[in-house]
């Protein structure tokens, strides 16, 4: 079994002495005077980034031209992720959120000690869920309750889970027939009785103390409906694949969600922590689990959709309720729909396994894929209502996934077709530089780890061979395969 030290694990660099006075001066001051002084050295820290854009931007309209206009465009993008993510984003676990929303007197607050479900759906994990389900039961939050459901494992899990049951404090739910995640986690959800619902995933491993800071930044904000924990790899030593998604999941969560955490509308709480406020989702369990696209039951976009129901119930939330009427979800306790916000905390911890061959890799980003593709018809309704700053993010990132294929095509196939190489070298050199900023950002939040190199390989495995993907996943929605090994 994998044990963990509260805010260390497999993958988390140890931060030397130098970062930790830094942070530790800047804790001490006021919190105005700190937010000035993060904001200026933000600022400091992007101006070669700000100086190379205004550059740019001044050329072109003198010279335009399109791979200019796009370089410009990403950019523009990076320097506003950078910005929000570390000038403006507060982890709402360790410091009051600057924002203020509108109506907050309309969200009722949380016990001072709410009682937590935590809740994990498992199909044939039996080489690794011992470690998953331990983890969960070490946390150090007194009022849990541990409910697993396995969703008709047939190698073996279930006799694990059996074992552990009879050892823990656990509630373990056995299906004869396998339902999927969503429908194995409502099952789940049906005997929880907690004000938090809180899911994992079966190749996870939690940190002591990450359901306690989930916990603490609900109680402190009681317009967050929903809040995410932060996570890295936990198998880097299986090659490097499984490194350079390491240091992937970290910008992905340390830039891009604190990004949009900052303005209140995290778009997607990420599986391995997902702490949901009961009263902002109860009410659409029965939608997600029952959920359909192009006229098929779609069993991805599992945490995307729920994290849309939570974003979007002021405007669709009275339909999803009346569509499932009948639902005891529904018809026992009929909860108001607000306007929640979404968060993300960076000191909520979790590990999980990352594919570590290239056939299980490509398998986890179609389904990814896909999820994306079902939750752009539904998020994308109503993301322009959260306000500018929410919607550019939203609209920005759809905008650049989907432009990524042809963007690739007429970089990589028709450039040197038609002797254009040059055109290929600058767009691949982009991608490097893009690659190269995020891993400095990971060297800044990491001093001394050198695994920051690594990201630059990222950017051109997602130029390279990620982006085609998008075009097969489409062609592919019909396909509804649930399977989380990471070999």
């Amino acid at each position: 079994m994998t044990v963990l030290r509260p805010g260390h694990g497999p993958g988390t660099p140890v931060r030397t002495g130098v970062r930790h006075r830094v942070g530790g001066r800047l804790d001490a001051l006021e919190a105005g005077v700190r937010r000035d002084v993060v904001r200026l050295l933000t600022l400091l820290a992007l101006l070669p980034l700000l100086l190379l854009l205004a550059r740019s931007a001044v050329r072109l309209p003198h010279a335009f031209d399109p791979l200019t206009l796009y370089g410009v465009t990403v950019l523009t993008g990076t320097v506003c992720l950078l910005h929000l993510a570390y000038s403006r984003y507060d982890d709402p676990a360790v410091r009051p959120l600057r924002r203020r929303p509108r109506h907050a007197e309309t969200f009722p607050a949380l016990p001072a000690r709410p009682r937590v479900s935590f809740l994990m759906a498992v199909r044939n994990e039996r080489a690794h869920i011992e470690d998953c389900v331990r983890s969960m039961a070490a946390v150090d939050y007194p009022d849990l309750q541990l409910v697993v459901v396995d969703d008709a494992s047939d190698d073996g899990t279930a006799d694990v889970l059996e074992r552990l049951a009879r050892e823990l404090p656990l509630t373990l739910v056995r299906l004869e027939e396998n339902l999927g995640k969503k429908g194995a986690l409502v099952r789940a959800c049906a005997v929880a009785d907690g004000d938090v619902l809180l899911f994992t995933d079966s190749d996870c491993v939690v940190a002591p103390d990450a359901v306690r800071h989930c916990v603490t930044a609900l109680v402190r904000h009681p317009q967050l409906g929903a809040v995410g924990g932060h996570c890295r790899a936990l198998n880097t030593d299986a090659g490097l694949l499984a490194r350079v998604q390491d240091i992937w999941y970290e910008g992905q969560f340390r830039i891009s969600k604190a990004a949009e955490a900052a303005v209140g509308s995290v778009t997607c709480v990420s599986g391995p922590l997902a702490a949901f406020r009961r009263e902002a989702v109860w009410n659409y369990l029965p939608a997600w689990a029952e959920d359909r696209f192009l006229g098929a039951p779609f069993r991805f976009a599992t945490d995307r959709q729920l994290t849309g129901y939570v974003l979007g119930q002021a405007w669709h939330g009275r339909a999803l309720k009346e569509r499932h009427a009948d639902s005891p979800f529904v018809r026992e306790h009929d909860y108001p729909e607000l306007r929640w916000e979404v968060g993300y905390t960076r000191s909520a911890r979790v590990w999980t396994r990352v594919p570590s061959r290239p056939s299980s890799f490509l398998r986890q980003q179609i389904r990814w894929k896909k999820s994306f593709i079902r939750n752009l018809f539904f998020t994308g309704r109503f993301m322009w209502r959260r306000g500018p700053a929410a919607a550019a993010l939203y609209y920005g990132h759809a905008l650049w996934v989907i432009a990524a294929p042809a963007l690739v095509v007429r970089h990589l196939v028709w450039a040197p077709l038609h002797l254009a190489g040059l055109l290929t070298l600058l767009y691949l050199s982009g991608v490097v530089l893009k690659g190269c900023v995020w891993g400095l950002a990971y060297r800044l939040d990491h001093p001394g780890d050198r695994a920051w190199r690594c990201r630059p390989l990222m950017s051109l495995l997602s130029c390279c061979v990620l982006a085609w993907l998008l075009p097969y996943a489409l062609l592919t929605l019909r396909r509804n395969v649930w399977a989380r090994s990471a070999a």
